[in-house]
């Protein structure tokens, strides 16, 4: 993967980088909107481009139970199939399988586990997992890694972690001995664990980085750990991930926990945050969040922001959209995930004109003054 380092923050570890795949160019810092299932739920690829999305998010778990490798390969691949044609990162479904609870068995060989949708038996190997992205046809494809809870005790972070590295080792050899179908390159990131324990996530970086994959991603933060802790970790981590290549902070966030993490060195971003909480009628502004269901909305007639360039801001009003979800109308949920994709996008393309300018920091005082104020 081509990856350049455009600049450096001269204040604080914050960076905008750029690298490249086949279906398109990515800068960072870079939020990428949770298409789960093949969609980012009620907007289409139209809709994201409007909002200046560069990169998508689809998940191995999901797509594998639905609809099937056999659609996706016939369709040659997610991006044909979603009408995406922007780059795609694909998660490995680790994080889907953690949260199944009873529904899973995890082994040396890899994780039994049961379809949520009718509760049919599956085996996902290291290997395995890298066959069906292959199928996926997924620009950036993430490794099998066992997550755990935050805090986890020593000893289940140690075993997690080396069961990851091992894992890992395996993905990365099936990865260079396979291609996909359809004529593109594929890359492929290592995922560190170890919980909140440095010493395990040093060992957990420095196997990865003996692997050598072409990115490398931070998992098990945003799992039931405090915000500091939090920080704390993904400024361990990124001070000792390589300079050369992406940095994936898995999960996070909220709009203070991306810019908490970017000037911490991260450079990607994932969460479902801003599209559940538009379909559950939250929306993010400058000044924080607003929930449009309110009643103090009914006949307010402003945009859900002043000044925001959205296509629901540009068009609709705060009443018109509390109508919406009031008589539960689906336009309501779409313009509520316009405006919060549009938001999240803005933060991100700002944080790195910021970076660019060497003023990250004043950047970031500013912003969270204004979004901790409340006034909406």
């Amino acid at each position: 993967m081509k990856f350049t380092v455009d600049a450096q923050d001269a204040h604080c570890s914050a960076r905008a980088t750029t690298f490249i795949t086949d279906h398109g160019t990515v800068k960072t810092p870079v939020f990428m909107p949770v298409g789960t299932i093949g969609t980012v739920k009620t907007v289409g690829p139209d809709d994201l481009l409007s909002v200046g999305v560069q990169i998508i998010l689809g998940n191995t778990y999901h797509l594998y139970l639905k609809p099937g490798l056999e659609i996706l390969q016939k369709a040659a691949g997610l991006h044909s199939f979603a009408g995406w044609k922007g780059p795609i990162l694909t998660d490995s479904g680790g994080f889907q399988i953690y949260s199944l609870d009873d529904l899973k068995k995890i082994s040396e060989d890899g994780v039994e586990f049961r379809s949520h949708w009718d509760g049919s038996s599956h085996f996902f190997t290291p290997e395995k997992v890298v066959d069906i992205q292959r199928v996926m046809g997924s620009d950036i494809m993430m490794v099998l890694d066992q997550c755990i809870p935050n805090p986890s005790d020593l000893d289940t972070a140690r075993h997690a972690h080396l069961l990851t590295v091992r894992w890992a080792e395996r993905s990365r050899k099936h990865f260079m001995q396979t291609q996909n179908a359809y004529g593109f390159s594929q890359y492929q990131f290592g995922i560190i664990q170890g919980g909140i324990y440095q010493a395990l996530r040093r060992e957990s970086l420095s196997a990865l980085m003996d692997i050598d994959f072409d990115g490398y991603a931070i998992g098990g933060l945003a799992v039931g750990e405090s915000t500091e802790i939090k920080n704390a970790m993904t400024e361990f981590c990124t001070g000792i991930m390589p300079e050369d290549r992406p940095r994936y902070l898995m999960g996070v966030g909220t709009p203070l926990d991306i810019l908490d993490a970017i000037q911490r060195g991260a450079d990607m971003f994932d969460c479902v945050i801003p599209t559940r909480n538009a379909r559950n009628g939250t929306v993010f502004t400058g000044n924080g969040k607003l929930v449009i269901r309110n009643a103090l909305y009914k006949d307010d007639f402003k945009p859900l922001e002043e000044g925001c360039g959205c296509y629901a801001c540009r068009n609709f009003s705060r009443a018109y959209l509390r109508h919406q979800f009031n008589v539960n109308e689906i336009l309501g949920l779409r313009l509520a995930t316009l405006h919060n994709l549009y938001f999240y996008m803005k933060l991100v393309n700002d944080a790195r004109q910021a970076v660019m300018g060497k003023s990250f920091l004043a950047f970031k005082e500013d912003f969270s003054e204004h979004y901790r104020s409340g006034k909406v």
